[in-house]
């Protein structure tokens, strides 16, 4: 008797084991996730490999290789400490010319460190603005993907009070007073107009400039484009190496859309809070810098896309990413970010010139055709894709628990 109890339970166990292994294959199936048959056993295994190398995607994601050097940097230009002549600092080397509220186009001199010169007599202004500003960028930088949900109050607030303004001086001006979905307090629709050649094979002027909100990157020229591009601007998207050279000119000029429109930009080097601490005080529109928490979820999201196309196109491990980029260096484009900005802000997004072909300059106001090594185009490709097709599968995002609105691309 007691031999037999055995023999049963095993019978049992055996067969709760196949039924589980059949239900599950099942409801793997009935999810889309097995294309064609195999064996319930290596399916099984093929899962837990797939879950294994996306853990692996999203653990390096997450690792800011240059964390580390960035908090050293910023806490020398806080201490004044920052040494011009350190060939560590790529910074300073390309830095030669300081643009002062008395004293324009100041070049510095071999050896001397960027906190003297601005605390000499007509910069003595700049620098405690300089360094509170800075500070404040640091302390905030951590990563938070909820901000994505507070950029209604970081961004579009300040433009909001901004139009007003204008529209109040001048009721019969025609500045983007955008309308506003009462439900959300986002913008109804707005258009982020990408640099790609391709958009020079439509005439979409009309169209983008029909949107709530239009925004553009890196000072794009529009003269004699506006037929494929569109004429009107709401907020300019730049990175601060644009700043950078605008802050030489006179007054900070920086305004190929006119000077009432707002600038957004996000900071490519720390020392590039002179130029905005300079030019923040001659702007007539907002001048705004993107929350450090919002640079940090987007460069987490591209870097998740770039080693997911490594590990499929090549077949090799995650870990061996680093080899075929300089992860120091890589960076997400200014277009994604104005995406992701727009995303935040807009119940639809309208994306334009987002795209390449081998006919297609890389940017349809220059002549140049080669992309920038820093950057990885295709895995933004596929970000968008995502964004229009299936935004629940987005890293990082969806642990926010933020709804995307609707996100539409044209060529």
């Amino acid at each position: 008797m007691k031999r037999f109890f055995r023999v049963r339970d095993g019978i049992v166990l055996l067969l709760v084991a196949l039924g589980t292994a059949l239900s599950y294959r099942a409801a793997l199936s009935g999810a889309g996730i097995v294309g064609y048959s195999h064996p319930d056993v290596q399916l099984l295994s093929e899962v837990a490999a797939s879950s294994s190398v996306n853990s692996s995607l999203l653990r390096l994601a997450s690792m800011d290789v240059g964390e580390q050097d960035l908090r050293k940097e910023i806490e020398e230009l806080v201490d004044g400490t920052f040494a011009a002549s350190d060939p560590r600092y790529r910074t300073v080397t390309a830095w030669r010319r300081i643009s002062f509220v008395e004293d324009r186009l100041q070049r510095l001199r071999s050896g001397r460190t960027a906190p003297i010169l601005l605390r000499r007599p007509k910069g003595y202004r700049v620098y405690p603005e300089f360094r509170r500003v800075l500070r404040d960028w640091s302390r905030r930088r951590r990563f938070q993907p909820g901000i994505i949900s507070e950029l209604v109050d970081l961004v579009k607030r300040p433009l909001d009070r901004h139009y007003a303004r204008l529209r109040q001086d001048n009721p019969t001006s025609s500045a983007s007073g955008s309308r506003v979905d009462t439900a959300t307090q986002r913008y109804g629709s707005c258009a982020v107009v990408g640099n790609s050649g391709i958009l020079m094979r439509k005439e979409h002027g009309d169209l983008i400039d029909g949107h709530d909100l239009v925004i553009r990157l890196n000072n794009a020229r529009t003269v004699g484009y506006q037929r494929n591009v569109g004429s009107k601007t709401s907020l300019a998207f730049v990175n601060s190496n644009i700043l950078h050279l605008c802050a030489r000119r006179e007054s900070c000029f920086c305004h190929p859309y006119g000077e009432n429109v707002p600038i957004i930009m996000y900071i490519c080097q720390p020392l590039h809070f002179v130029d905005y601490t300079l030019c923040n005080a001659s702007h007539k529109a907002p001048l705004l810098v993107t929350d450090p928490r919002f640079d940090l979820l987007c460069a987490r999201i591209v870097k998740y896309y770039s080693l997911r196309r490594f590990v499929k196109e090549t077949g090799r491990a995650p870990e061996e990413w680093e080899e075929a980029h300089d992860a120091k260096a890589f960076h997400y484009s200014s277009g994604m970010q104005a995406v992701m900005l727009a995303v935040g802000i807009c119940n639809r997004v309208s994306i334009f010139g987002f795209g390449k072909s081998a006919e297609a300059r890389h940017h349809y106001h220059t002549n140049q055709k080669a992309e920038l090594s820093l950057h990885d185009y295709e895995a933004e490709y596929a970000l968008y894709r995502d964004l229009i097709e299936r935004p629940q599968v987005i890293p990082f995002l969806m642990e926010s628990g933020f709804w995307v609105p609707e996100v539409v691309a044209y060529g």
